[in-house]
């Protein structure tokens, strides 16, 4: 089967497109994040149909805030028509970072330079707004989602996989697990129940209005001049700002130690003096833009992981976690939305490829393709983290490209779509023996 039958072009620009002939394959999703709705849209674009779960009851709840998808999912994006000029608006447009001491001293500028020209386009906003966007487009293609559902089980036989939601059992031939980092697939998938652990960090994080920053003499230039970035570094701490949608709206996180256990809360309000008391000593404009965030704007969110999993495919290879359910990702990798959505295109082409009849072959072909890639993926969110944290502060001017962002063509100039069909027919191989 050729690639690209689809009308996709290797470089990942659309192309006009022809709907594929029926598969015979139907995929349940559980979850709509980013993961299950990419995945669904591209089962739909090789000729699957797809059901999506999930346990919202509205899908116009727009949560979090700021969220970055580098050129290897941007090409996804640029896929689905429509979604690139739908999503353009309302991204973040900056050229650099700047980074700064925690009390405020310049150290470097970080440009992008050709990034763009060179991988493809990036695209960085608020998590919600962009979700609606592309819940709305895999509407637009066909792809059933049913809101408020409860999946309390799963299970599967050689021939079937399928879970019970809202008390209702729903069949079909794979299903993606795709809920998160508390997923209720791992324990089909592993065996055991594999509970997350704390990090060992948490994060202060609020997305708000900018007027009132551009009234303050500290933190004006933050926002009067469009959208602008800048990092602030410290012992165990970074502080990430941006401003967005041509300065008017802003957000910023920074990243601390947390050793609380997992148990006492995923995410809750956040508070101001806490969050000033951990910012101690740091410069004057980060306590500004703490103290002038709205209370009800204002989330302490913990970092949880994982111990990487022997496996994401279940025995009968019937069911695949997919996303934070597989492979959860530090904010500083920049990357696990990105891979998420690398998971749902390879699932995709893998079922194109095996058909109907040899599902099983699809899911573990998916796993030996992403694995390592995603293994080492993560790793950079650990690298970077602690290349921020643990800098050396007395030196770091004399080498300020010490804490540089790494962004590395491995990572960013993969096509995910064009490496599942160039590698196929060796992975088919692997998986067969």
């Amino acid at each position: 089967m050729a690639p690209y039958m689809d009308g996709a072009t290797a470089g990942g620009e659309h192309a006009p497109y022809e709907k594929p002939p029926p598969s015979g394959i139907r995929v349940i999703v559980v979850g709509a994040g980013f993961a299950g709705l990419t995945a669904a849209i591209e089962c739909t674009r090789k000729g699957h149909s797809c059901l999506v779960l999930e346990s919202y009851k509205n899908a116009n709840v727009q949560l979090g805030d700021i969220i970055s998808f580098g050129s290897n999912s941007g090409r996804i994006f640029n896929r689905w028509p429509g979604v690139p000029e739908k999503l353009l608006p309302i991204c973040h447009v900056s050229d650099c970072i700047k980074y700064k001491t925690w009390d405020g001293d310049d150290i470097y500028t970080q440009y992008w330079g050709t990034e763009e020209e060179n991988f493809g386009k990036r695209y960085n906003g608020h998590r919600g707004e962009i979700h609606k966007i592309i819940f709305d487009h895999a509407v637009e293609q066909g792809v059933e989602i049913r809101l408020g559902q409860q999946v309390t089980e799963y299970f599967e036989t050689d021939t079937e996989a399928g879970v019970i939601s809202n008390g209702e059992r729903i069949v079909g031939d794979v299903i993606f697990g795709a809920d998160g980092v508390r997923s209720k697939a791992r324990k089909l998938v592993l065996g055991y129940d594999d509970k997350p652990k704390p990090s060992g960090y948490a994060i202060y994080r609020a997305w708000m209005d900018s007027s009132e920053l551009a009234k303050n003499d500290l933190t004006k230039d933050l926002v009067i001049h469009g959208d602008t970035h800048t990092g602030w570094l410290g012992p165990d701490i970074h502080f990430l700002a941006a401003s967005i949608k041509g300065g008017k709206e802003f957000s910023w996180v920074f990243t601390h130690k947390d050793e609380r256990d997992v148990d006492e809360g995923w995410a809750e309000p956040g508070n101001h003096e806490d969050a000033c008391r951990i910012l101690e000593g740091w410069d004057p404009a980060v306590h500004t833009i703490v103290r002038m965030t709205p209370p009800e704007k204002l989330v302490d969110w913990k970092l949880v992981y994982r111990d990487p999993l022997p496996t994401w495919v279940s025995p009968k290879a019937r069911i695949a976690l997919i996303g934070d359910a597989a492979h959860p990702f530090l904010p500083t990798s920049i990357q696990g939305a990105s891979q998420a959505m690398e998971d749902g295109v390879c699932l995709a082409v893998c079922l194109q490829l095996a058909g109907k009849e040899h599902v099983a072959d699809a899911l573990r072909a998916y796993e030996k393709m992403r694995y390592e890639r995603v293994r080492k993926t993560q790793k950079t969110g650990e690298s970077t983290r602690d290349a921020w944290h643990k800098a050396d502060f007395e030196n770091l001017k004399k080498n300020p490209e010490a804490i540089k962002l790494k962004r590395e063509e491995w990572i960013l100039n993969h096509d995910a779509e064009a490496h599942a069909y160039e590698v196929w027919p060796q992975v088919l191989v692997e998986v067969r023996k």
